[in-house]
């Protein structure tokens, strides 16, 4: 029988590796998987490669995983922002390395290591610092920049509902990176905040299929920052 209901996020998490690069799905507060990082920073591993859209808020979730030193290197196309001090401290004392890639070009990279796609030309970027000496190309009269695909050893992703075999539904916003992330990584670890009985989730609103995920561990659920689900009056 297939169960991929994980008991606990500490089992859940066993086995990440030091060295790892690990996929985070979220945009800002939305969607962002905070048990599964706080899980990531008990489990213990370091020297860790961090992808997501930007480089943590305040002192929780992503910002707490980067202050405890467990990160070398983080890939994302918003690092700076009101409340990023902690990015700020460790990159500007050269201890935190950063790659920074635009948006779009993040999200194509993750889907082409999901879709099996070696590279790929993209015009964003080209003529700027962010091409590097990375391979360019004129086609059709457009210039383009040769991208590679980011692939993850782990992806941590937060979802709104999933069976026991890993069908995941996403809520609005929170969904964002989470399918094409799940789609990279070798092991793909979702919270849900509801467990639906096999068979009950309609399919035309399964966006992540249960091949993609290999863990499913369920959390209640809490205000975020930016508002969320709300205490009842």
């Amino acid at each position: 029988m297939i169960n991929k209901i994980a008991r606990s996020i500490a089992e859940a998490m066993a086995g990440i590796q030091d060295g790892s690069t690990v996929l985070i799905g979220g945009f800002g507060t939305a969607g962002i998987p905070n048990e599964l990082i706080d899980g990531l920073i008990a489990q213990g591993a370091t020297d860790l490669t961090i992808v997501n859209n930007n480089a943590g808020n305040g002192e929780a979730g992503l910002a707490a995983l980067l202050k405890a030193g467990r990160v070398r290197k983080i890939i994302c196309s918003f690092p700076r922002q009101a409340d990023s001090q902690v990015f700020d401290g460790l990159y500007r004392t050269g201890k935190l390395e950063l790659e920074l890639v635009p948006q779009g070009n993040l999200a194509e990279r993750i889907r082409a290591a999901g879709a099996g796609i070696g590279a790929f030309f993209c015009p964003t970027g080209y003529g700027t610092q962010l091409s590097g000496d990375r391979e360019t190309r004129v086609i059709g009269g457009v210039q383009y920049v040769l991208e590679y695909p980011i692939q993850g050893d782990v992806a941590l992703i937060k979802a709104e509902r999933g069976d026991r075999w890993g069908n995941l539904v996403y809520r609005k916003a929170a969904r964002n990176f989470g399918p094409v992330m799940a789609m990279a990584a070798k092991k793909t670890i979702a919270t849900v905040h509801e467990i639906a009985e096999l068979g009950t989730l309609d399919p035309e609103t399964i966006v992540t299929p249960g091949i993609f995920v290999h863990q499913v561990v369920q959390i209640e659920r809490v205000a975020t920052q930016a508002g969320g689900f709300k205490k009842a009056a």
